[in-house]
C-alpha cells in the first residue's frame, strides 16, 4: 500500500471514529432527555390536578372575595355610618389580600380563576349599588353578616375535608379573618 493511500485510510478511520462518537452521544442525549421528560411528567400533572370539590371551593372563595371587595367598596363610598364605611375598607384591604393568596393558590394548582363576578354575584352588587342612606347600611350589614357565617362555615368545611395540604393551609390562614369579620358585624346594629 503506497504511503497516500495509507494517510487517507487513517483520515477515513479517524473521520468515522469521530461519527461514531457524536452519534453516541447524541443518541444517548437524546434517551436521557427522553427518560427525564417521562419521569417529569406525573409530577407535573400532579402538581395541576385537584379534586372537584377543592376546585368548586377555590372557584366559590373567588367569587366571594371579588364580591366582598366590592360591596366593601361600595360601603366606603355609600355608607352613611362610620362603622359601615370603615368596616367596607377593612372588607377591601382584607380580601384582597386573600384574594392574592387565593390567586397564587389557584395558578399553582391549575385552577383558572374568572376575571369577574357571575350573574348571581353580580346581581347582589348591582342590588346594592341601587340603595341608598340608611337602607343601603342596613342591607349591607345584613348581608354582611349572612355572607360571612356562610363563608366561615364553607372555609372550615373545605379545610376539615380537603386532602390537599396547600389548600388546607389557604383555608386555616382565611378562617381567623373570617371569624373576626364577623365577630365585627355581628356587633353591628342594623
Amino acid at each position: 500500500m503506497n504511503t497516500k493511500s495509507q494517510r487517507s485510510v487513517e483520515q477515513d478511520k479517524t473521520q468515522f471514529m469521530k461519527l461514531i462518537s457524536s452519534s453516541a452521544s447524541a443518541t444517548l442525549g437524546l434517551a436521557l432527555a427522553a427518560a427525564g421528560i417521562l419521569i417529569a411528567a406525573p409530577f407535573a400533572n400532579a402538581a395541576a390536578t385537584v379534586c372537584t370539590a377543592d376546585k368548586n371551593f377555590i372557584l366559590a372563595a373567588a367569587q366571594g372575595g371579588m364580591t366582598e371587595v366590592k360591596l366593601g367598596e361600595l360601603a366606603s363610598q355609600k355608607g352613611t355610618r362610620d362603622d359601615v364605611k370603615e368596616f367596607g375598607q377593612m372588607m377591601v384591604k382584607d380580601h384582597t389580600a386573600i384574594n392574592g393568596d387565593l390567586k397564587a393558590l389557584a395558578t399553582e394548582k391549575g385552577v383558572t380563576l374568572p376575571d369577574s363576578l357571575d350573574t348571581k354575584h353580580q346581581a347582589m352588587v348591582d342590588k346594592m349599588e341601587a340603595l341608598t342612606g340608611s337602607e343601603f347600611d342596613a342591607a349591607y350589614i345584613t348581608g354582611m353578616k349572612e355572607c360571612h357565617k356562610k363563608d366561615a362555615k364553607g372555609f372550615k368545611a373545605e379545610s376539615a375535608k380537603t386532602k390537599d395540604t396547600d389548600i388546607k393551609g389557604f383555608a386555616d390562614k382565611s378562617i381567623p379573618i373570617v371569624e373576626e369579620h364577623c365577630k365585627m358585624i355581628n356587633a353591628m346594629k342594623k
